[in-house]
């Protein structure tokens, strides 16, 4: 997320009541999360297991909870709760808002289209040209599509992020600020549901193709010409590369990158990194060739304990 003009650290520490180490002038930019902050980006950090992580990003600035030597060239905003201070921030420059009718504020369509009436646009929705939008497709806020883009019927593009900070009340609600952006010549079966960034963008490459009911979650980022088949399940921030195949009922769990080219076969579970140019099956996915001689040793175990007598 771009702030709508630069600010000073002296300001943003003033908007959440915070302390802080740095110039007063230091310069801010944007606000984001680890795994896609840049050079004058907010970023938080609220467990000791990624102190170091965060110190070391690319972010200018680190939200954080504990007191420690600023780096240099960065900045930090001391705060007994980053996340609920990153959620202040996030609210103050992008309050939620709700579009009350079909149309919100700052729609733009490109030219050719065909687009059902009973589609639904929030905010800052730009469509371009020779896109295809079915009956029941709700596009929620920022949300960016290509040239001849196809989305099939009662999908959901750009709903909020799955992603809550655990407390003893309840679960706190990240504040979702960021987009989707769906690049041309891509198609979105029946019944699909891609989440919006957290405060940056989700994002699907050129002409990839999508079958039914098939979630994205939030700040993944997916390649060019990839394949996903029916009921397929992707978690938020993973990573996946140009012309991946995912056949039906593959589910892919947060911070997972998928190498170029890899295909994974129905119903697979993946629990680590892929490499790309290989085939996987299974739950833990692994190689397929390792795994169907894994299963046809299996099943001759019956006979070889029958055999031994055990």
């Amino acid at each position: 997320m771009k702030l709508p003009r630069l600010h000073t650290l002296q300001e943003i520490a003033g908007i959440v009541q915070c302390s802080y180490a740095g110039a007063d002038d230091f310069p801010i930019t944007g606000i984001n999360e680890i795994h896609q902050v840049e050079q004058g980006d907010i970023v938080f950090v609220d467990h000791p297991k990624y102190y170091d992580k965060a110190l070391q990003c690319a972010a200018s600035v680190i939200i954080i909870n504990k007191q420690v030597d600023c780096p240099e060239g960065k900045a930090l905003i001391f705060s007994e709760d980053p996340f609920s201070t990153y959620n202040q921030l996030t609210k103050h420059f992008s309050p939620w808002a709700l579009p009350l009718e079909n149309r919100g504020h700052n729609v733009i369509v490109g030219k050719n289209c065909i687009i059902h009436p009973t589609v639904v646009m929030g905010n800052n929705v730009t469509i371009g040209d020779n896109c295809i939008i079915h009956p029941g497709v709700v596009f929620y806020n920022d949300i960016t599509l290509g040239n001849d883009v196809i989305v099939h019927a009662n999908c959901v593009i750009g709903s909020e992020a799955f992603y809550y900070k655990n407390r003893p009340e309840g679960r706190e609600k990240m504040h979702t600020v960021g987009t989707v952006i769906i690049e041309e010549h891509v198609e979105i079966g029946a019944a699909c549901t891609i989440d919006r960034g957290v405060s940056g963008p989700t994002f699907i490459g050129a002409r990839t193709k999508i079958d039914n009911h098939v979630h994205v979650g939030h700040d993944t980022v997916i390649g060019k010409k990839c394949l996903f088949a029916a009921q397929v399940g992707i978690a938020g921030c993973v990573k996946i590369e140009d012309e991946v195949i995912l056949w039906g009922q593959v589910g892919v769990p947060s911070d997972i990158h998928i190498g170029k080219g890899a295909v994974v076969l129905g119903q697979s579970g993946i629990t680590k990194d892929l490499e790309g140019g290989k085939t996987y099956f299974g739950s833990p996915a692994e190689e397929a060739r390792s795994k169907f001689r894994e299963l046809a040793l299996i099943r001759k175990l019956p006979k070889a304990i029958e055999t031994l007598g055990l």
